[in-house]
């Protein structure tokens, strides 16, 4: 026999219990399978005694089956009552007599919520568009120039753009701050290395000129030492250096992607990539708006116990990340609660997917699949392998399939809203 209760919105008590009879043979099973090949020092293999076997092995058997029959008592339990189980169930055995005819447990468990979409129709989003212009296509090749500058040394005044070379001494109330002295320290004018006000101050200067200057850190600045403080710098330029920018010519078009230095595809190249990268961040913008949407119309609980794991998956994908850019991370714990609100609404618009997926029948299709990994492969020298190399790997190929499906619940969501567009500049879309 057995009775579920409700303890709280998805938490559930199951009460059970398992004749302790079933338990004993099993036991009993187990210490003469254990017996036949048990190794104890002072017996021969197989003539151990059964006293003695249960001496040593006794325990440690008897709650392996003990475990066994309570997970499988409570399987049995949640397909009679119906239940969607969240999570793995918390067991507490009652009965301490081993003599006992039943073994009672109970079990604490979570539950999956009932999930209640409401209404978008009232919503109203905002989607952004946007369409790549020519002077984008020339504004990015522009800079593609720049990021393959060589510098010349300029006799003139340092201005926007220049290398310069500068020794320099910062001091807070009279004092040499922490980090505050360099010599031949590299800066890039107007890359927006240094602070805005110390990149300015060399502005104007000649190499061989020294000038000193106030000013203030802003209050959220990495040292706290000076963090929102005025100081004192003393700066002197070695050197300043002129950009020449590459001409558009074969070695050119070959730095950027193009195979056979072909400058006549330059343009072509530039623009294919940019339309690509222009059409993934306006999906993940509209996504983002669309799944916001959702998520304020649809009000429910989710269990903690798929929370709980979500936030660890996030500790572990941040990790991993900072680990990539270099960090070591061996030692560090990240705070849970650092990730809470987020794996919660993670969760939820899992669940809320699914449901809206089961319900409209949004899956992606073979047809939507393929275009995807087709539209992904054109980046690389040899699509056709990147294309089987998808499909040679289920697991890569299901991230496309939950990107497919993702992209035809915004556009269910958008079909069922009020949408709004909003047009955006190039350099908005580009921002991280």
């Amino acid at each position: 026999m057995s009775s579920v209760e409700t303890v709280s919105a998805l938490e559930r008590r199951l009460n059970a219990s398992i004749p302790q009879q079933s338990i004993r043979s099993e036991l009993t099973a187990r210490l003469n399978s254990i017996g036949r090949n048990a190794k104890i020092a002072g017996f021969r293999p197989g003539k151990v005694p059964a006293k003695v076997i249960e001496q040593f092995y006794g325990a440690k058997a008897r709650e392996e089956i003990v475990g066994e029959a309570l997970q499988r008592s409570f399987d049995e339990a949640v397909q009679i009552n119906n239940l969607k189980v969240a999570g793995a169930p918390r067991f507490e055995i009652k009965t301490k007599d081993l003599n006992a005819d039943q073994l009672e447990y109970s079990a604490l468990f979570e539950v999956y919520p009932e999930v209640v979409i409401g209404d978008v129709s009232g919503e109203e989003i905002t989607r952004t568009v946007f369409e790549l212009a020519q002077a984008d296509v020339d504004n990015t090749i522009a800079t593609l120039r720049k990021q393959r500058a060589t510098y010349e040394v300029a006799a003139r005044a340092a201005q926007n753009e220049d290398k310069v070379t500068v020794d320099f001494v910062g001091k807070l109330n009279g004092e040499v701050f922490q980090g505050g002295e360099a010599k031949g320290y590299p800066v890039t004018l107007g890359s927006g290395s240094m602070l805005a006000d110390f990149e300015a101050a060399i502005v104007g200067m000649k190499a061989g000129e020294t000038k000193s200057f106030d000013m203030t850190f802003p209050e959220n600045y990495h040292g706290k030492d000076v963090a929102g403080k005025q100081v004192t710098f003393t700066i002197t330029v070695q050197s300043v250096s002129a950009p020449k920018l590459p001409e558009i010519d074969a070695e050119f078009a070959k730095s950027v992607g193009i195979a056979d230095g072909d400058v006549s595809k330059l343009q072509e190249e530039v623009r294919s990539n940019l339309q690509r990268e222009v059409s993934r961040r306006l999906k993940v913008r509209n996504k983002d708006a669309a799944m916001e949407a959702l998520l304020k119309v649809s009000q429910f609980d989710v269990p903690k116990a798929l929370v709980d794991w979500e936030v660890q998956n996030l500790i572990e994908l941040t990790v991993q990340d900072m680990e990539a850019r270099g960090m070591k991370m061996k030692g560090i714990s990240l705070p849970p609660e650092l990730f809470t609100e987020r794996g919660q609404k993670r969760v939820k618009l899992g669940l809320i997917l699914g449901e809206l997926v089961n319900k409209h029948d949004l899956r992606a299709t073979p047809e939507q699949v393929r275009a995807l990994v087709t539209e992904y492969a054109q980046s690389f020298d040899q699509p056709e392998e990147v294309v089987r190399w998808y499909y040679d790997n289920p697991p890569r190929l299901q991230e496309v399939e939950n990107l497919d499906l993702e992209e035809n619940v915004v556009g269910w969501v958008m079909g069922q809203a009020k949408t709004v567009d909003k047009s955006i500049t190039f350099g908005e879309l580009m921002e991280n």
